[in-house]
């Protein structure tokens, strides 16, 4: 490539990205003070210039602490929010049976990926980001450098590959335009992020010139409270970082004269690389950005949503100086404010002393002895004030008493009442929830894109089956046709463990889950208890699930030659079992290679009903 034109390449995306940094800086400073009033510095406030400051006590007396109620609200949310983990399925294309089986595949892919990319922790992470500045990213890639080892190039391991998914802060990320609302309706996305020169190497292969870089972090500030006293508190702001160097990812989406987008990334004045779009997780097989986004609220007319945080700030604010200003008059009541007629006594004495227990005072003859002014009471609308702050932190946030304490309020004492008050809880931060789980379903959907663009050969991945075992799943690229996921399970919000478990009683005691001779089947028995959070463990050892799962691996081995029926064998639970496969789509496909497959089968069958005959001839006797 010309090196005039790796110049224009790179003075373009810099230029482009200090364009949008000047751009988004508004919004930036918004996001760094949220994070302060989390962290306890919550005397911060914006400067005109946009930048993060801290306010200085006007008087050497006055209270000046903080009373965090916003870190309590945003860890409230996080706990019910960790319970948003969806369970995803992918829907087959068509009522063909091949298209049920690679559905299948898919969902075993994904249920196996979740597991091994950690995706709960993931997302824990990014709705940290999201609850505190209102938005989140994750970014889906693939990783030459993960999976399993293959092979030995020299002294160095050659790995399959595998998806990686990166949190990222709203930091690194910027959008072409701020007022398109989707990530869809950008034309280009930038993600821009401070790298160690060594690793840029490492990665790319270029060495940069360090430089000093900007970036985002914490460091300790002193804040002073009343009489001197002085606490350190965490405060969020910028510093420089060395032997840094800033990469630049400027990802532009698909266009007419460029019909697999373009991504260039450039770090110091070089050009790491520059070619189309890497991943086609697009629909339909479509270069698409790799980005996916999630929310706390969203924002009309904005890319970035809008947090919690932001709201309770002015609530918070007017709190501390509520409760401040409380204390200060309680020092007043309690320490007094004493009048001292000018040159009756040594005021620097009385200054470094006070007015201790037993204390002899000296006065000027013929002068007013000193005496304490009547300090008064503390108004009753302070108190009023402060009850009121606390609802409007329960209103703005949808956090309530409840929720925040796990106590419940003494004027409450009907279970209805209480049920009600726990279902608000919920409404309230169904939205955010959705918002996750769409995210996560968007990331099922890149996950299964990015296997079939890069999993060309036959790959192993563990996987839970439905009992609980872990199977071994092989796999290629052409297995995967269908990537349209969808949740198995409702909101988790509107469905935790105790409304599933108070629902299953409800329905014993309604008789609807009996059979016809008023009994519990096993399979209901299983269902039962995998509802109440207690199928693993049972499931494992049930002897009737272990008879399922051997006649399952016999349908298998019948492939190979005829199988022999075993003495210990539950025949009644191996002929539904053996009838069940013989009737699936699955044998269908199976026998079109083996004809011989059905007839074994069903000789294997034979031979269990005549077993069954005698042993119950035998107990009848």
């Amino acid at each position: 490539m010309d090196k005039l034109y790796i110049e224009d390449i790179v003075g373009d995306v810099k230029s482009d990205f200090e364009n949008r940094r000047a751009e988004r800086s508004g919004i930036e400073a918004v996001w760094q003070l949220n994070m302060n009033f989390v962290a306890g510095n919550q005397f911060a406030c914006i400067n005109a210039l946009g930048d993060i400051e801290d306010g200085e006590n006007e008087y050497a007396w006055q209270e000046k602490e903080v009373y965090n109620h916003i870190s309590s609200i945003v860890e409230s949310r996080l706990a019910k929010l960790s319970r948003v983990r969806p369970k995803m399925s992918v829907r087959p294309a068509s009522n063909d049976d091949e298209d049920i089986k690679t559905a299948n595949v898919a969902t075993r892919i994904l249920e196996g990926a979740w597991q091994r990319l950690n995706l709960s922790e993931v997302i824990s992470r990014a709705t940290l980001w999201s609850e505190v500045t209102g938005t989140a990213f994750y970014k889906v890639t693939w990783d030459d450098a993960g999976g399993k080892v293959v092979g030995m190039r020299g002294n160095a391991p050659v790995k399959e590959g595998d998806v990686r998914i990166d949190v990222l802060p709203p930091y690194e990320i910027f959008p072409s335009s701020l007022f398109a609302e989707t990530i869809e309706e950008q034309s280009s996305i930038i993600h821009a992020k401070a790298m160690h020169v060594d690793d840029i190497f490492a990665r790319w292969g270029k060495r940069v010139n360090a430089s000093e870089t900007d970036v985002i972090g914490f460091d300790e500030v002193g804040l002073i409270g009343s009489f001197g006293i002085r606490s350190a508190m965490p405060s969020l702001r910028r510093s420089v970082k060395k032997d840094h160097a800033l990469v630049i990812e400027r990802y532009s989406r698909p266009s007419p004269d460029k019909p697999e987008g373009e991504l260039a990334i450039v770090a110091g004045d070089e050009l790491l690389y520059y070619g189309p779009l890497p991943y086609a997780n697009g629909t339909d097989g479509e270069r698409a950005f790799p980005f996916i986004k999630q929310e706390c609220i969203l924002s009309a007319g904005c890319f970035y949503g809008t947090s919690i945080v932001e709201r309770c700030i002015p609530i918070q604010r007017a709190y501390n100086s509520v409760k401040n200003r409380k204390h200060e008059f309680l020092n007043r009541i309690s320490m007094g404010v004493l009048a001292v007629e000018d040159g009756s006594v040594d005021i620097n004495a009385l200054e470094e002393d006070g007015l201790g227990p037993g204390k002899i005072l000296s006065y000027r003859q013929g002068a007013n002895p000193p005496a304490l002014l009547n300090p008064g009471s503390v108004p009753v609308d302070f108190n009023y004030e402060e009850d009121k702050l606390l609802s409007e932190f329960i209103s703005i946030s949808g956090v309530s008493e409840i929720m925040r304490s796990s106590s419940i309020p003494s004027s409450i004492s009907s279970g209805t009442a209480l049920r009600l008050l726990l279902e608000q809880d919920d409404t309230r931060l169904s939205l955010t929830a959705e918002y996750i789980r769409m995210a996560a379903k968007r990331m099922g959907q890149h996950i299964l894109r990015l296997y079939k663009q890069f999993a060309t050969q036959p790959r192993l991945m563990r996987a839970v089956g439905s009992d609980g075992e872990v199977e071994v799943l092989s796999f290629t690229s052409s297995d995967i046709g269908c990537d349209d996921v969808a949740f198995i399970t409702e909101n988790e919000l509107n469905s935790s463990l105790a409304n599933r478990q108070n629902m299953v009683f409800e329905l014993l005691r309604a008789g609807l889950l009996y059979d016809e001779n008023g009994k519990l089947s096993d399979s209901m028995r299983y269902k039962i208890l995998e509802v109440m959070g207690y199928g693993g463990w049972e499931i494992t050892h049930d002897r009737q699930k272990l008879h399922v799962t051997r006649a399952q691996k016999e349908n298998i081995e019948a492939s190979a030659g005829p199988i022999e029926v075993n003495e210990l064998d539950d025949h009644k639970a191996h002929i539904e079992e053996h009838s069940r496969y013989l009737l699936s789509g699955e044998c269908e496909d199976a026998a079109k290679n083996n004809p011989a497959l059905k007839e074994r089968i069903m000789e294997h069958i034979r031979m269990h009903k005549m077993q069954h005959k005698l042993t119950e001839e035998v107990n009848n006797e």
